[in-house]
């Protein structure tokens, strides 16, 4: 019967292609062809697992040495069970370093590009809020940046997450509103409300590299091993309710998460336990009674449907248990896991740890620290030596305050151990000198010529080329995951958002509070049409030098004579607005320049409704203000006659006639000085309202490089003699 219910169901799903094509959540794990395939590739994946176990073991002795874990590696056996936090300490600079230079305080990481020229703000204030959902900064990127030092590759995966709360809120109903409510006064009333909301975002998963395996394992990227006919698994961990959510989610069949959760509660005896699969990170039910969970694998492949290789998704829960396959749901047709290497091995997919090449001076450094430690309580212990012989009342000597020995002081001796342990703290100092300087922690405090005893104190010129070198070997690296991981990561939140939102979002976009900081309504947008997206936070935050320089550039752009730009004309706003951006932050920035269409005035009308509502509204200098104030009288008027307005309207609408009054009462007294200047010889007039010229003071001369401000600059500025080539020798100091 359950033969025959299978067969139905297949013939179901023919049909039902034959009607509309395949559809992406369409289960098709119960096809004959499909089945055989799904376990050739199944049996590869298991063998790749165990192919790289040795890895994943390597990996897991790495993280010992992060957790500061002693182990069997160490060869030193003695009292003391000490370890040194070197490469801990070391894998936390990095990370804090390249975390920082990703993540800029300016607070502006997306960078959009239209194709019809234009700047995408909404798009790309909908990419910033996304960053702040999936808590990149505090929550993935650090874990991301010591995983990928300690396993040598990073790993994420970008879904949709969805969640729902119930909240209550109180809401004011009007007069008007409150129809067929009790309310003699007329007066409005306080109603308490219930609602469900649902929050969407995307979510960044960072994944270990012993659950990740790419085949073929020969193969550059995640295209290239698809394309070849090889496949991607992610080793997953699932518990009763994760396998509810994936059955609801159409993931899995119901038949199959019904018989992987049975597996589950069912009681295993220890003697039942498969030695030969618990050597590898085989899928099926692993864990003690009680905490047991599934090992699963979640498999992306290129399966042959109708004569068309599509990219799948399957799942594996072992021993020839396919859980449910469907096409890859992802409308993009991309695989949500990004992954590369921290540094590109040639002719293999993963890269190697950058603990691997400082593990042996990890544990000679513990192994030195030990012998150290317990030298050093050796010798604080005084050793008597006595001749048995000649002093029978040895049981008298006893270690005590002002201790009586009734012995010859020449037939004994009181010697100390040797003080080995300076030796050993030497040693552990030479071991996280070298661990420094091959995790290229920090150059600046570590030379990279002869040692500072030898060469005397280090001039500013060479602490300046030990910050340059910082800074180059900084940006090598975190240029790394802003292009295998942080520019795909954006697309996929686009085409996330583009797939699973089908309602307008309003988000906060930058800008004063209440002013400019207004809320954009974006509507769903286009997938690989009219945008290209790239993370410019490590672009934004190179560092100090370079704003100086394009001051200095800058400089001279406004120098050149029009009639050498060949008919061009200079715009230097795009280079002003990213200059004050870097330099105050997105915050700060939109209040320091103006845009002309913010600086239209705004009709009466349109400031009465935003007064209305306890809106804090400015005067403009272009505003009549008479027919202002008449505007805004009638609405107080108004609103005193209804027993005021909601959140203070009455008192904002005052003090905006006050202020229309005093604007007015100053357009009045400069007009006056006008007229009395008028005919006046002698009025200077260059720089009211005009451009400052060359030459004048508190303005740079044309070309001229920023120079060291008197008698002392800011705290990190850089000196125009620091402003050097790496490869140069420094200035001699004498």
């Amino acid at each position: 019967m359950a033969d025959e219910d299978e067969l139905q169901d297949i013939v179901a799903d023919e049909i039902e292609d034959e009607a509309r094509g395949v559809p992406r959540r369409a289960d098709i794990s119960r096809r004959p062809k499909i089945k055989d395939d799904l376990l050739d590739v199944f049996k590869k994946v298991e063998e790749g697992y165990r192919d790289q176990w040795n890895r994943s073991n390597d990996n897991q002795d790495y993280w010992d040495i992060y957790n500061c874990v002693l182990t069997s590696k160490q060869f030193y056996v003695g009292n003391s069970k000490i370890f040194v936090p070197i490469i801990h300490n070391a894998v936390n600079a990095r990370k804090t370093r390249f975390t920082n230079q990703i993540f800029p305080q300016a607070g502006r990481y997306v960078e959009v590009t239209s194709t019809d020229g234009t700047r995408p703000d909404a798009l790309a204030s909908l990419l910033e809020h996304y960053v702040r959902k999936a808590k990149l900064r505090t929550k993935v990127m650090p874990a991301l940046c010591k995983a990928g030092d300690i396993e040598g590759q990073y790993n994420v995966y970008v879904s949709w997450c969805k969640r729902k709360r119930h909240v209550t809120w109180r809401a004011l109903v009007t007069p008007e509103m409150a129809e067929g409510m009790p309310n003699p006064a007329m007066q409005p009333i306080i109603d308490i409300r219930h609602e469900e909301i649902e929050a969407a975002h995307p979510e960044v998963e960072v994944i270990a590299d012993s659950d990740i395996l790419v085949l073929p394992v020969t193969a550059d990227d995640i295209d290239e091993a698809l394309e070849e006919g090889g496949s991607v698994t992610i080793l997953r961990r699932w518990t009763k309710a994760k396998i509810d959510q994936m059955i609801d989610d159409g993931a899995i069949r119901a038949d199959a998460g019904k018989e992987l959760k049975d597996r589950l509660q069912k009681k295993v005896a220890p003697e039942d336990v498969n030695t030969a699969k618990t050597l590898a990170d085989a899928a099926g039910i692993k864990g003690v009674q009680g905490a047991r969970h599934a090992l699963v694998y979640e498999t992306f492949t290129k399966l042959k449907i109708k004569g068309e290789r599509l990219l799948c998704q399957a799942f594996y829960g072992g021993e020839q248990r396919i859980l449910g396959a469907r096409r890859n749901p992802l409308w993009s047709d991309r695989v949500p896991l990004l992954s590369v290497p921290v540094e590109k091995v040639g002719g293999i997919f993963k890269g190697r740890s950058k603990v691997a090449d400082c593990a042996d001076l990890q544990y000679g450094a513990n192994d030195a620290v030990n012998l150290a430690w317990d030298s050093a309580g050796y010798s604080m212990l005084p050793i008597v030596m006595t001749d048995p012989e000649r002093n029978p009342r040895i049981g008298t000597m006893i270690m005590s305050m002002a201790a009586v020995w009734e012995t010859s002081p020449k037939d004994t001796q009181v010697v100390s151990f040797p003080q080995l342990w300076q030796h050993g703290f030497e040693m552990v100092s030479a071991c996280k000198a070298e661990v420094s300087q091959t995790l290229a922690v920090s150059p600046a405090a570590i030379t990279q010529g002869t040692p500072t005893a030898q060469r005397g104190k280090t001039n500013q010129a060479q602490v300046a080329q030990e910050q340059q070198v910082d800074i180059l070997n900084t940006a090598d690296s975190v240029t790394v995951l802003e292009e295998g991981i942080l520019t795909p990561m954006l697309t996929l939140f686009v085409e996330l958002d583009h797939q699973h939102r089908d309602q307008d979002i309003t988000i906060r976009s930058f800008g004063e509070m209440g002013l400019r900081a207004s809320m954009e309504t974006i509507p769903p947008v286009q997938m690989d049409r009219r945008y290209q997206f790239r993370w410019f936070g490590v672009e934004a935050a190179r560092s100090a030098q370079q704003i100086q320089q394009g001051i200095a550039a800058m400089n001279v752009i406004r120098g050149i004579p029009p009639q050498q730009l060949g008919g061009y004309r200079v715009n230097l706003v795009p280079v002003i607005t990213q200059l004050v951006e870097n330099t105050y932050g997105p915050r700060l920035a939109p209040l320091i320049f103006v845009a002309p269409e913010q600086q239209l005035p705004v009709p009466v009308d349109q400031e009465n409704s935003l007064l209305a509502n306890g809106f804090e509204v400015p005067t403009h200098p272009q505003d009549d203000d008479q027919q202002h104030i008449r505007g805004h009288g009638q609405l107080l008027m108004q609103l005193q006659a209804q027993g005021g307005g909601v959140g203070g309207a009455v008192k904002k609408i005052q003090t905006h006639i006050w202020k229309h009054m005093q604007q007015m009462q100053a357009k009045q007294q400069a007009q006056m000085q006008a007229m009395q200047q008028q005919g006046m010889p002698g009025v200077p007039g260059g720089q009211m309202g005009g451009q400052a010229q060359p030459g004048v003071a508190g303005t740079p001369r044309i070309g001229a490089q920023p120079g060291t401000p008197r008698p002392q600059g800011p705290p990190g500025m850089i000196a125009p003699d620091q402003l050097r080539d790496p490869s140069m020798m420094p200035r001699r100091v004498g």
